[in-house]
């Protein structure tokens, strides 16, 4: 949809027919991933006045939400993301509504809680997977790509950054089940908005155009091309979740308090915006094959260094750098699954290297607590960092690096491959 003469740039992403606006409801939708977390946590332990339970009831709607993300992924691209994504939205929000009510005031009992949650977990709508798949239809040009998946990135962890901050002003004036309720109510209107756009409706088009002629030959390609960035996803995931606890034991052995925790964390967050800003404005002259070890090295060898930190100013200087690896990292492992995937499976493969981070990064949290409980803090730092390097290299050792074709390359081919896919399309429906 993009002209290839398009300049590369942010803004001209943005300038693509219908992106701001698609881009924008996903955006609010996804704006409830970042608040019902935090807003679930609180609800049900107030309501129980039990922090296991509480914990109970968020894993199972974790684990609902995270591992059967490639499932509903498929049924987006076999139906199309308006009648796949809408009612997914709508049990989510409703069932989101009902935990709300059960929570409003104490007295729940656990076991209730815990099964709605796992049912609203399992409906939970994959806009983010889906938005980078419209990404890919609206913007042609491959260098374009990159920053509309760079943007996407850090537009994504600027959310999860903001939703607990929403939900922290929200609880001052309200019981923690409203965090829940807006949550619900931000999915309803963004899925909503997000598949009347016609951006989404032309990929709800192409989706049915392909289905058939792709299904079969979609299982072999994504098991082939999609190993090397669901390994670099789960390699980061498993970093990132134990370095949150790795921190935490960090500043109370050294007398810090809370504060100080939020402040490293938020510097890993701008780490990772920055970086992932800064890499989407460059025109890189290597594959994103070639890339995707080298960034995933360098986030391990960062979170390594981290560990021999003397002090509070020194580590939070090793956490940006290691934060400007991060977003980077998983744009570019986007990118190689966008690229491995035929037109009929976008969705599952950015699923795919989404549920591995998230899985990541449950199992590196639970890591990071057998670490801190049994290891010095810079060993468990080199340990995170190991985890890195090893999902580093493990995709690059034995990897065949081609050299990268010049853009318009590139770009002509999708456009023969395009054109190709259209006369199959017609000689089979004559």
């Amino acid at each position: 949809m993009s002209a290839s003469s398009t300049r590369p740039s942010y803004a001209a992403v943005l300038r693509t027919p219908h992106a701001t606006r698609t881009f924008t409801a996903a955006l609010v939708g996804r704006l409830s991933y970042g608040m019902v977390s935090l807003a679930v946590l609180l609800a049900v332990s107030r309501a129980t006045g039990s922090y296991a339970a509480a914990g109970a009831v968020m894993a199972l709607f974790g684990a609902a939400s995270v591992f059967l993300s490639p499932l509903r992924a498929a049924l987006v691209d076999r139906h199309g993301p308006r009648r796949a994504l809408l009612p997914m939205a709508a049990l989510y929000a409703g069932l989101l509504g009902t935990l709300a009510a059960a929570t409003w005031r104490p007295g729940a009992p656990a076991p209730l809680l815990g099964t709605v949650a796992v049912a609203a977990g399992a409906c939970t709508p994959p806009l983010g997977p889906t938005m980078r798949a419209v990404w890919g239809e609206l913007v042609t040009d491959r260098r374009l790509l990159q920053r509309a998946y760079s943007l996407d990135g850090v537009a994504e962890e600027l959310l999860f950054v903001s939703g607990p901050l929403l939900v922290g002003v929200l609880v001052r004036f309200a019981p923690p089940a409203a965090g829940v309720a807006v949550s619900a109510l931000l999915v309803g209107i963004g899925t909503l908005a997000f598949v009347t756009s016609p951006a989404v409706k032309s990929v709800a088009v192409r989706a049915s155009r392909t289905r058939t002629r792709t299904r079969t030959r979609a299982r072999t390609r994504i098991g082939r091309g999609l190993v090397q960035p669901v390994v670099v996803a789960a390699g980061v995931g498993l970093s990132l979740g134990a370095v949150d606890l790795l921190v935490l034991a960090f500043a109370e052995q050294r007398g810090h308090g809370d504060d100080t925790v939020a402040w490293i964390f938020a510097a890993l967050s701008a780490g990772s915006a920055v970086g992932g800003l800064l890499y989407g404005a460059v025109e890189w002259r290597t594959g994103t094959r070639v890339r995707l070890p080298a960034l995933t090295a360098g986030l391990g060898l960062s979170l390594a260094a981290a560990g021999l930190a003397p002090g509070f100013a020194t580590l939070t200087g090793a956490v940006v750098c290691a934060g400007f690896f991060v977003a980077p990292a998983l744009t570019t492992a986007y990118l190689v699954a966008d690229e491995s995937a035929p037109p009929g499976a976008r969705v599952q493969a950015g699923a795919w290297v989404n549920t591995a981070v998230n899985a990541g990064i449950s199992t590196g949290a639970a890591a990071g607590g057998l670490l801190v409980g049994h290891l010095p803090v810079g060993a468990g730092f080199a340990l995170a960092g190991g985890a890195a390097l090893l999902a580093a290299a493990a995709v690059g050792v034995g990897t065949r690096y081609p050299r990268a074709r010049p853009q318009h390359q590139n770009q002509n081919q999708e456009q023969e491959q395009e054109q190709n896919q259209k006369h199959e399309h017609e000689s089979g429906t004559a």
